[in-house]
Formats: structure tokens, C-alpha cells, sequence
């Protein structure tokens, strides 16, 4: 028991001080290389994910399972919100940044769902040769995600993102946070420094875990604007295109935390835990970071142009950006068809990859091989393609089964409080409120006699 209370120890030594040479050097300002400079801070936000994972395997005693993913989602995301946050600041005064920021948080969407999610569910199916189950719980995060999505559509027909639909998107993210606050405890498989936290009592349990969340997120939020800035230097010293790092390579690097941490659950065969992680990640990628947008670049526009009213002024977007904005709408919604039924197979995580591979090389194929496109299409004109084929394919499965959409409702519903110690509820509720008690008068043990 000694020893292994000494390797959970050890570990949780460890990782903390994997995050701590990025914070110093992030503190001290030393310049380095930005290889090095990748490799230092990315070696620190790889550390936090670990503290972030056994903090949430912590948190589960005191909170909902549901908002312990979402606290977990949000700290992970943090280097989304510093690269997307920077890219808004910027075109509040050159509008040409409004692109990549459009770009950033549309690539890292499509990331998490086109190929994250095919990650998760073949390693788990490598190790059990079985689908991915999550658990009823998720439909918060789906039925919220749908509301999202559906709003997204909204903006693209009318072709702005303006400061009135912040309030939409964060509106709905405060209604998932309101409704994950009162979800009732679940017992929580708690495993590495995570047992050592669940043994001590529960003032200092609350506190050390609350400690291991802000020191994740200091270590994520030092670290996240370093690591990114780093790689997109290093991407063009090896001439890759702009635009590719900002959709794809910066996501890539952004959303490496939440990525390690669901790679973690999966490897621990909880993959319907790390399929939730990821689902909670695109929620507030959908809701608080697009919300963000409009508010940071209506601010940093009346910063940058006085006089000027800021909010007539929706962020710039041409035509380009609201196909990219569709698109990651139109496969959002086919991932929640596909999960509404708590159940996500290795032929579905490979038909979702499939389009996401496509959407990215036809339009290239397209551009090189002109008589070849299909119905004598442009390059531009792919991606509302591939729209229509997610949207096409999504309602399809919905034809087939119906019954997907039922239940999914149940996602807003309010339950109790969470509990102090839910196995003691449960307990508590399986005994019955009223006992009625009969009595049986016993036989007697004395045999009559004979003739008597």
C-alpha cells in the first residue's frame, strides 16, 4: 500500500513539474528558439492535461460527473480561446484577421468530431472489439449542442455575426452549466494520484482538487499562446501555408489537451467518458467561444476606430467564411444523429472521417484537376457540397431510426442536488417508505397425542 501511495505520489510530483519550465520561462520572458519554445510549453501543457484528468476523477465525489467534463472542457480549451481571442483582438483593427479567426474555431470543430472522435473509438475498439456507450448523462451535452448548431445555421442564412448573437450562444452555454450543476453524483472510478485525493476528507479533498484545477489552468493558460505562436513559427520555417496552420495545424496544437485527456480516459477503457470530454469541448467551442467573437472584436473595433459605434459593426465575414461556418454546422449535426442513440460504432466514426478527409482533399483535387470536378463545380464550391451531403446523411439516419431523437429531450431536465455521498442515496431510495408487518402465530412444536 506504501509503495503504491509512493508511485501516485510520484507521478503527481511528476507532472507538476513537467508545467513548471514552461510558467518560468513564460514569467522570466528568456528567448528561445521556437522549436525549443514548442517543445518546452507543449511539454507543460501535456502535464496539466495529466493534473486535469486526476482532478476530475477527484471533483466527481463532490460534483456531477456532468459538470466535472464540463469544468475539464473548458480549462482544456483554453489555448482555443487565447489563439481564436487573439486573431478577434486583431481585427478590430485590421479586418483581414476576421478570416482566421473564422478559420481557427471552424478547423478546431471539425477536429475534434471528423478526427478525435475516430481516435477514441478504434483505440477502444482495438482493445474490446466493441462500440463506444455513453452514458445517458451525454444527452445534456447533445441536446445543448443541438441548439447550438441550429443557431449556426441561423447565422449563416443571414449572414452575420453580430454582438446580439453572443448573448444566444452564451445564453445557451449558461443553461448547460445551470443544468450540469444539478445532475445527481455518480460514484467515480478513481484511479492513479485521484485515490490518494478520494482517501482524505472532504475539506481537504475539495481543496487539494481545486488547487490541482488552477494549477492546470495557470499551467495551460501561460503556456497555450507560447506553444501556439511557436509552432505556427516553426510551420513556416518548414513553408507550410498560412492558412493551413491557422485551420489546421494551430487547432491541432490548441486542442492538444483535451485531446491527451481523452486519450487518457480511452486507454483507461472509459471512452464513453472521454467521448463526453470531447462532446463538452465542441459545446463550448459552439456556445462561450463563439459568443466571445462578436463581443471582443465589437470592443477592440471601438478601441481602434473612435467615433465609431461598435456594435453596427458585425465582425467581417465574406462568403468563404460562412461556407466554413455551414459546413462545421452540417457535421456537428450529424455527429448528434449518430450519438443520439448513446452509441457510436467504428463504421460511423470512419463514415464522419471519411468526409472530413474528403472536405479537405477534393477542393484541392478540384483545383489541380478542373475537368474532373464533379457537376463542373469550383474549388469554393465543395464545401457547401459537403454540407449538403452531412445534412443529406444525417437526416437519412434519422429516417431510418426515428427513434434516435427520443429520449434526447430528457438532456434539460433538472434533477435533485448532487448528493454527499450518493451511494448512501442510493441506498436510502431502494428501501421501501412503509413496511406493513403481519404477524404469523406459529404452529406448535408439541405433537398432539394420540386420541387426544
Amino acid at each position: 500500500m506504501k509503495s503504491r501511495r509512493a508511485y501516485h505520489v510520484m507521478l503527481l510530483v511528476c507532472a507538476a513539474l513537467a508545467t513548471f519550465p514552461g510558467v518560468y520561462c513564460r514569467l522570466a520572458g528568456l528567448p528561445f528558439s521556437p522549436p525549443l519554445t514548442t517543445l518546452i510549453s507543449g511539454t507543460a501543457i501535456l502535464g496539466a492535461a495529466f493534473i486535469l484528468l486526476w482532478a476530475c476523477d477527484s471533483a466527481q465525489a463532490d460534483i456531477s460527473q456532468t459538470l466535472a467534463i464540463a469544468v475539464v472542457a473548458l480549462i482544456a480549451v483554453l489555448p482555443e480561446y487565447a489563439v481564436d481571442m487573439y486573431f478577434t483582438w486583431r481585427a478590430g483593427k485590421d479586418p483581414a484577421y476576421a478570416h482566421f479567426a473564422i478559420a481557427n474555431m471552424t478547423g478546431a470543430n471539425r477536429l475534434i468530431i471528423g478526427a478525435a472522435w475516430l481516435v477514441i473509438v478504434a483505440i477502444y475498439w482495438f482493445k474490446t472489439r466493441q462500440s463506444v456507450r455513453i452514458e445517458k448523462d451525454r444527452r445534456t451535452e447533445l441536446i445543448f449542442l443541438g441548439m447550438a448548431t441550429i443557431y449556426a445555421f441561423v447565422i449563416t442564412l443571414k449572414g452575420s455575426l453580430a454582438w446580439y448573437d453572443g448573448f444566444v450562444f452564451v445564453g445557451i452555454y449558461a443553461w448547460y452549466i445551470r443544468v450540469a450543476g444539478r445532475r445527481p453524483c455518480a460514484e467515480c472510478e478513481a484511479d492513479g494520484p485521484a485515490e490518494l485525493l478520494l482517501r482524505m476528507p472532504k475539506i481537504p479533498r475539495r481543496l487539494a482538487t481545486l488547487a490541482m484545477f488552477l494549477v492546470a489552468a495557470a499551467a495551460i493558460g501561460f503556456n497555450a499562446e507560447q506553444f501556439t505562436q511557436g509552432l505556427l513559427i516553426t510551420g513556416g520555417i518548414l513553408h507550410i501555408p498560412k492558412a493551413t496552420l491557422i485551420q489546421w495545424l494551430a487547432p491541432i496544437a490548441s486542442e492538444a489537451p483535451e485531446f491527451t485527456v481523452a486519450i487518457m480516459f480511452t486507454l483507461r477503457r472509459r471512452a464513453g467518458l472521454a467521448l463526453g470530454s470531447l462532446l463538452s469541448s465542441n459545446l463550448n467551442q459552439w456556445t462561450l467561444l463563439v459568443g466571445m467573437i462578436p463581443w471582443v472584436y465589437a470592443i477592440s473595433y471601438g478601441i481602434h476606430n473612435p467615433g465609431q459605434n461598435p456594435i453596427h459593426h458585425s465582425i467581417p465575414m465574406d462568403q468563404a467564411q460562412m461556407n466554413e461556418i455551414m459546413l462545421t454546422a452540417a457535421q456537428s449535426l450529424l455527429g448528434i444523429i449518430m450519438l443520439a442513440t448513446l452509441r457510436l460504432s467504428i463504421g460511423q466514426v470512419l463514415l464522419i472521417f471519411g468526409l472530413f478527409i474528403g472536405q479537405l482533399i477534393v477542393p484541392l483535387l478540384v483545383a489541380v484537376f478542373p475537368q474532373y470536378a464533379p457537376f463542373g463545380l469550383q474549388p469554393q464550391q465543395i464545401h457547401p457540397l459537403f454540407s449538403l451531403i452531412y445534412v443529406i446523411t444525417a437526416i437519412a439516419l434519422l429516417l431510418d431510426k426515428p427513434h434516435r431523437l427520443q429520449g434526447i429531450w430528457n438532456g434539460t431536465r433538472v434533477e435533485a442536488p448532487c448528493c454527499e455521498n450518493s451511494g448512501e442515496q442510493e441506498i436510502e431510495e431502494e428501501l421501501p417508505k412503509e413496511i406493513k408487518v403481519t404477524w404469523i402465530e406459529p404452529e406448535s412444536e408439541t405433537k398432539p397425542e394420540p386420541g387426544g
